[in-house]
């Protein structure tokens, strides 16, 4: 353990008269085989925070913050590694409030180790003795792979409604399972998430849609996902996709229902359009109940999942971009678009073009979990490597002509933006046109 700790950190530790722990995903990890990318450094003793901080600060690290009232204190040290500090404490909570309403620093590490969430979370390795402490069997668990909560699942639970995300997220990116106990104790509690800020609940959810990138567990997005609507919270932060389950689908084209589908996207789909692939068929829901068919689900669901990225305050530019990916996501399915038409596509929705892509092949990939290339696919890049080939622009910085030709043309201000905009657009299905005197001559047509 020693050998992946910062000097800094061992030299501090060895100064000091006070016994000084590493706790959390640091050990976990260690003790698991895993490595991550952005190890955290979460440090604790039964010294108080003001006295830590000021020691630490004699011997060369740089105390950012301390906070009285938790015992925390953010540090640095001299090759700019981060810390986190806390004094041993015992927490109160009151049912559905989240945060502790009464804190009480301890010298019993016991103490200390119920406060947090899993046993995996809370072994303790003293860096002067180089040894571990284990309070709550937390090395057992993590032989097994297993989550087990710190004290009975339901006090647990019970205290702090994001613990709900924090089970699924660890359990996706871990690859680790929750025992049963574990699990009823989630699912009893499934609506205390409803006390949960939206912005918290969007960043864990976003952080299972990537949980592969910490440790490499390949399907832990897919887990993550099935372990929300095991315990009942996915019905309660995204209705609107919950109600696919059990929504049956043409078994021509579909091996799953409509949420089951949703989530093998997921699984198939590239890092940057998971978002995406959970929400493409959330009109299939609302479609199939009302209509009787899923024929207008991306419309209905482009508004579907504008409303849930708003109600859960996504960012504005997260938000358009999986709308129009929902909106298009059916596009030429059926291969059967026009060319020219296709061209016009192309150059309309250039900035989501590559995502659509991936989108598509995701879908496909989902529907009966086939790898090959989507039809659609290979038709579209085969006609943008022919666009590509030809010359034909894409953008406006590629057009042939800009705005102060046609200014120097006699056109008003006003319209240069719309003949501009049709110019590329006659360039992308014409792209021999694309030459200043040719589009000068249809600028004066148009």
């Amino acid at each position: 353990m020693r050998k992946i700790l910062p000097k800094n950190l061992i030299t501090l530790a060895a100064n000091a008269p006070f016994p000084l722990y590493v706790v959390g995903g640091t050990v976990r990890d260690h003790l698991a085989g895993l490595t991550s990318k952005t190890p955290d450094f979460d440090i604790c003793s039964p010294t108080p925070a003001e006295i830590f901080a000021e020691f630490a600060a004699q011997h060369g690290f740089f105390v950012k913050s301390v906070f009285k009232n938790t015992g925390t204190v953010k540090l640095q040290d001299r090759d700019k590694t981060e810390y986190e500090y806390s004094c041993f404490r015992s927490d109160k909570y009151v049912r559905g409030t989240h945060v502790p309403v009464e804190i009480y620093f301890t010298d019993d590490i016991e103490l200390d180790a119920r406060r947090r969430d899993f046993t995996v979370n809370a072994i303790y390795y003293d860096i002067k003795a180089d040894e571990y402490l284990d309070p709550l069997g937390g090395i057992f668990s993590v032989k097994h792979k297993q989550l087990t909560t710190v004290a009975p699942a339901e006090k647990v639970f019970g205290e702090d409604g994001l613990r709900l995300m924090r089970l699924a997220r660890q359990a996706a990116s871990l690859g680790f399972t929750p025992d049963e106990e574990c699990l009823l104790g989630a699912t009893q509690n499934a609506s205390l998430i409803d006390d949960i800020s939206p912005e918290r609940i969007f960043t864990e959810l976003l952080a299972i849609l990537h949980a592969d990138e910490k440790y490499g567990n390949l399907d832990g997005p897919y887990q993550g996902l099935r372990l929300l609507e095991q315990i009942g919270v996915l019905a309660r932060i995204l209705p609107e996709l919950a109600k696919g389950k059990g929504m049956k689908q043409r078994i021509d084209f579909h091996k799953y229902d409509v949420l089951e589908h949703s989530f093998r996207a997921v699984k198939y789909a590239s890092l940057c359009i998971r978002l995406a692939a959970l929400l493409h068929d959330v009109g299939k829901p609302l479609c199939t109940l009302r209509d009787g068919n899923s024929y207008n689900h991306p419309i209905e669901g482009e508004i579907l999942a504008k409303n849930i990225l708003h109600r859960l305050k996504a960012p504005k530019k997260t938000t358009e971009t999986v709308c129009a990916l929902v909106r298009w996501h059916m596009y030429d399915m059926d291969c059967k678009t026009g060319e020219a038409k296709l061209r016009r596509f192309f150059v309309e929705h250039y900035s989501i073009l590559a995502k659509l892509l991936l989108l598509k092949q995701a879908d496909f990939s989902a529907c009966m979990d086939d790898l090959r290339e989507a039809p659609t696919c290979t038709r579209w890049k085969k006609l943008l490597t022919q666009m590509k080939e030809e010359n034909a622009p894409f953008t406006l910085k590629e057009l042939a002509v800009n705005g102060t030709d046609l200014l120097a043309l006699g056109l008003q201000p006003a319209r240069i933006s719309e003949v501009l905009h049709k110019l590329l657009l006659h360039a992308a299905t014409a792209p021999q046109d694309n030459q200043k005197e040719r589009l000068l001559t249809l600028a004066l047509r148009l």
